[in-house]
């Protein structure tokens, strides 16, 4: 499935417009990384376990979109948005965009 955060496809045309379809992760942090995470981000480098967390959201949010556009019978999704929110410490990823068949 072509997955694509530009209105349309290079060289093919939509076909036929399925619906809106959001794919959405909620993951928690582990106490310890955030405190490691804190001292990286004292110290000035890059924390690597929220990026790993922040990967792991995105790729969820991604495959669940994936999978209920592939339930609507579409071939393709267009238009994605990725958003991202902390709530109650807890990391938030969604993602949506417009299912549709390619000719």
């Amino acid at each position: 499935m072509i997955v694509t955060t530009t209105p349309s496809v290079e060289g093919r045309k939509i076909a036929g417009y399925r619906g809106i379809v959001v794919g959405e992760a909620i993951l928690g942090a582990n106490v310890i990384r955030d405190v490691f995470a804190g001292i990286t981000d004292i110290l000035g480098g890059r924390s690597g376990a929220y990026e790993q967390e922040l990967a792991k959201a995105r790729a969820t949010a991604l495959d669940e979109m994936e999978e209920r556009a592939r339930a609507l019978g579409a071939t393709a999704v267009v238009g994605v948005d990725l958003d991202y929110e902390v709530i109650n410490n807890m990391l938030m990823v969604s993602a949506s965009g417009t299912a549709v068949i390619l000719d």
